[in-house]
């Protein structure tokens, strides 16, 4: 069988049905090879609809089976298999994991001869330390964990079960990640935050004493920065998702499950709830605090503290959705309002 991009070992309906559950309609000998989108699925691959408004592709597609709710099953192509689920998105974003770990299951263990090895260091016998990987001293290695080539993990510096950290990663000395984290390329864990003292025109560096602490289940995108911190430690909570290119700097801390988008920006000791989420290039000044389940529009900038939970947006300062939403409407009729009220001057003047 030809394998197409995206695609690996051949898995049955049944198969899938066994390991994450949903209600099979169809042939649970079905093979599949692939996860594909609607418009691009073909008779061996499984695809998805998360929304109705996307019935259309579904009753178009060649999919040779796709997730969806009870109330979609009727728009199912005859032929098709079909898996029905309450969630279909969630089902799919599962999905990925139980495949993805499956491919992954042909990964070598063991240590690469390249690898260079500190004193004291304690590695599990299911992980993998990949070629040329610097791994320094007293440094404590889970089980099933997976450091990547070319990556350096700092003395005295401890990694949690089944976390995978990509190639060319500098993971500080004394930083600590929990259980199932992921940290992509060019991410850079424990950096000196950035702190200096004014001193007769010049600055004097002030060395970051604190580390950074990451719980269990985050996930760090490639290029992302988190600085240790000055004092105490730069802290992430379990579930914190920050995507690519994103500064965190020093004492700064996330409440679980708070999401971040590419390019955010947090400046020192902010202190940021659960349940957050932030859009692509959003700044948080330093020393604020944000409470749980705040939400922040894209290219906005925070600059004071926000404690109720709600939708913000805007730069002119932030201010809660609605309003903001409001006051801009406004402002796109400023030009138009002044040459009016220029023209009602002339009108009223002497």
């Amino acid at each position: 069988m030809t394998m197409t991009p995206g695609a690996t070992a051949p898995v049955r309906l049944a198969d899938i049905v066994s390991g994450l559950g949903g209600e099979l309609h169809g042939d649970d000998q079905r093979v599949i090879t692939r996860i594909a989108s609607l418009e691009s699925a073909d008779e061996t691959s499984l695809s998805f609809l998360a929304q109705a408004r996307f019935k259309p592709l579904l009753q178009a597609t060649r999919a040779g089976c796709v997730l969806v709710r009870a109330d979609m099953l009727p728009l199912v192509p005859e032929g098709a298999s079909a898996i029905v689920t309450p969630d279909p998105y969630l089902y799919y974003a599962r999905l990925t994991r139980w495949w993805l770990a499956r491919k992954r299951q042909s990964d070598a263990v063991g240590v690469h001869g390249s690898a260079v090895i500190g004193q004291g260091v304690v590695i599990h016998p299911t992980a993998t330390v990949g070629a040329f990987a610097v791994i320094g001293d007293r440094v404590v290695i889970g089980e099933h964990v997976v450091i990547g080539s070319h990556t350096e993990v700092g003395s005295d510096a401890v990694v949690g079960s089944a976390t995978r950290i990509a190639s060319r990663v500098a993971f500080g000395h004394d930083c600590r990640i929990g259980a199932r984290g992921t940290i992509h390329s060019g991410a850079v864990i424990g950096a000196d935050g950035f702190g200096f003292a004014p001193f007769e025109g010049r600055w004097e560096k002030i060395e970051q004493l604190g580390t950074v602490v990451i719980g269990d289940d985050v996930d760090v995108g490639a290029n992302t920065c988190i600085d240790r911190g000055a004092l105490d430690d730069t802290v992430l909570s379990d579930g914190v998702k920050l995507d690519n290119l994103i500064q965190i700097a020093h004492n700064v801390r996330i409440g679980a499950n708070t999401a971040m988008a590419g390019c955010v920006g947090v400046a020192g000791s902010a202190r940021i709830g659960a349940g957050c989420t932030f859009g692509g290039a959003a700044m948080i000044l330093g020393h604020l605090e944000i409470g749980d389940n705040v939400h922040i529009s894209a290219a906005s900038v925070v600059m004071s503290s926000i404690l109720k939970p709600g939708q913000y947006s805007g730069v002119f300062p932030i201010d809660d959705n609605g309003s903001w939403e409001k006051n801009a409407a406004t402002l796109r009729q400023l030009h138009t309002l002044r040459t009016r009220l220029r023209a009602l001057e002339k009108k009223i003047t002497p």
